[in-house]
């Protein structure tokens, strides 16, 4: 049996004057990439030094203007990965490299060592604060662990000193969930203290979630309850990097931001130790959902999806949010015709607020393709089939031919499994365009008879065919070329047909334009029906063969 009883609840946060559930996220946070850093070091083949280079320049490409380079203190790769960056004046005016660094002197030393040519840099110093870490792993008070942090402060601050450019301090209590929270508001305030930030020179706190150890809802009392106590507030940049230990980093950080956090440290795809960081993309594309600017230039996702992964050696998971190839699509037949439905109804209304079921953005605006929006295999239904029809072939079949068709689908896909695009249009083509034997029309000619008032209908024609190859004629008249085509084969084949519903529609626009034309055919003998399709540049021609496939359809030519 599982062995839940080795377990226990961590702590809530008693915090019933909480404010953030009814707040809404209205802009995007102070991003901070952490890929170079957190996310290289868990990497099973970390990034080698041109592959560092590629992929900053590529976080500024996005529009990051904080990014951690690394821990250029612990080891040389970094150091010389930071100094290629300084020496060849690859960081812009505008952005900001942070770099991190444990609070020991020759480690501080290191540090302000690998940054000599910068502009400006946030020097990130951090020590571990929870319960659990000061008992097993330290065995330190509390008092202990704050002089860890006051005295890495000093050390910063003395090196700042000499530093010709600007440096901010940036100080994480590591494992802050697994921390009383009266202790990481006086670890932290001790800090601030003896840093001395100001309104117009803020410092950085940043509250990590570095295990994810309950609910995300507790997270943001957390975080609330340190932006409320925090003094001289206005000389912070709350910060947040949540991990995903429990599979909730995304929903920790909107939470966190709806508590008063400034800021998110994260990695483009969510890569990181354990189950990763929190995923930037995924929030900055939430809020692109909701009409807020997200603040990066995230359009081109196919271009994020092959740098990241070609340098971080990892696959974006198919069912990744807004990356995944497959999330674009859908393979449930009612998911098929609610999204053509939509977009119909898009199209119809000339309406510029995108609103289509399943589909929370246009993939368009993203740099991903309509194509692989609706893919057709054994679980899909008319809705679907219909949608592959129309955008891909101009084929706007009528509601009632939905059915029919996709049945003709189903077959396949029953044997084959998936079903592209190609093959359901070479499947139309065969069932319905090339329906030619045993009866195929060839010649039509149409003669108006309006001005014969003694005749009860309008319009006589005359129909060339071959049957079985062998080629006949016939003439008939009828209110319309429609009718009388049907009132000559009635008579021709011995046969009584009705038709049901006849739709037409352009597939192309121009001098060279196309007509599609469908009929619904009743065999009144048997009480079969069915769809015939024709297509010519003349609409009546058009018609006249979408009679010729019903009829063959039904087999009625045979007779």
């Amino acid at each position: 049996m599982l062995n839940y009883k080795r377990y226990r609840k961590n702590p809530v946060v008693d915090y019933p004057e909480r404010e953030w559930p009814g707040k809404e996220i209205e802009q995007a946070p102070v991003w901070c990439s952490v890929d170079l850093r957190d996310g290289n070091q868990a990497l099973i083949d970390p990034m080698v030094v041109s592959e560092k280079i590629e992929f900053f320049n590529y976080l500024i490409k996005l529009g990051f203007k904080e990014i951690e380079i690394g821990f250029p203190a612990a080891s040389q790769i970094e150091f010389d990965f930071l100094r290629q960056l300084v020496d060849r004046k690859l960081i812009p005016d505008d952005v900001t490299v942070q770099v991190l660094t444990q609070c020991r002197e020759e480690l501080v030393e290191r540090t302000f060592e690998s940054i000599q040519g910068c502009k400006q840099a946030i020097v990130h110093i951090y020590n571990s604060t929870s319960t659990l870490q000061r008992d097993v792993v330290f065995h330190m008070d509390r008092e202990q662990i704050i002089n860890i942090a006051v005295e890495g402060t000093k050390m910063v601050k003395r090196y700042a000193e000499k530093f010709p450019g600007k440096i901010i301090l940036e100080y994480s209590p590591e494992s802050f969930t697994g921390t009383e929270l009266d202790f990481a508001l006086e670890i932290c305030t001790a800090v601030q203290d003896e840093w001395g930030p100001i309104k117009e020179n803020p410092m950085i706190i940043n509250l990590p979630s570095t295990v994810e150890m309950n609910t995300p809802n507790v997270y943001a009392d957390q975080i609330e309850w340190m932006n409320k106590h925090f003094k001289n507030r206005e000389s912070i940049i709350l910060s947040v990097h949540p991990h995903n230990d429990r599979g909730t980093g995304v929903a920790s950080a909107e939470l966190a931001l709806l508590a008063g956090a400034d800021r998110v440290e994260g990695t483009l795809f969510g890569n990181g130790e354990r189950t990763g960081n929190v995923d930037i993309m995924n929030m900055a594309y939430n809020m692109f959902s909701q009409g807020i600017d997200p603040k990066l230039e995230i359009e081109h996702i196919n271009e994020s999806i092959e740098i990241y992964e070609r340098c971080c050696k990892l696959p974006i998971h198919p069912r990744h949010p807004y990356a995944g190839k497959l999330v674009f699509t859908a393979f449930s037949g009612s998911h098929q015709d609610a999204i053509n439905k939509g977009v119909q109804a898009m199209k119809e209304r000339g309406s510029e607020i995108w609103q289509v079921p399943y589909l929370p953005i246009d993939p368009a605006d993203i740099g991903r393709e309509y194509e692989p929006i609706v893919r057709i295999n054994s679980q899909s239904g008319k809705g679907g089939v219909a949608f592959i029809m129309d955008t891909y072939f101009g084929f706007k079949l009528p509601k009632g031919m939905h059915k029919e068709f996709a049945n003709v689908i189903q077959r396949v896909s029953e044997q084959q499994g998936e079903v592209s695009p190609d093959q359901i249009m070479d499947n139309f083509r065969e069932q319905y365009l090339e329906q030619k034997e045993p009866i195929h029309f060839r010649r039509l000619r149409v003669d108006d008879l309006s001005s014969e008032t003694k005749s009860e209908f309008d319009t006589r024609v005359m129909v060339v065919y071959t049957d079985a190859g062998v080629e006949k004629s016939f003439e008939a008249v009828g209110n319309g070329p429609i009718d009388a085509v049907k009132r000559g084969l009635q008579e021709a084949l011995d046969i009584d047909i009705k038709i049901l519903d006849y739709e037409e529609h352009a597939l192309q626009s121009g001098s060279n334009s196309q007509a599609a034309a469908y009929i619904h055919l009743l065999d009144a003998d048997s009480g079969s029906v069915t769809y015939g399709v024709g297509v010519s540049s003349n609409i009546t021609r058009a018609s006249v063969r979408a009679i010729f496939s019903a009829v063959n359809r039904l087999g009625l030519g045979k007779k």
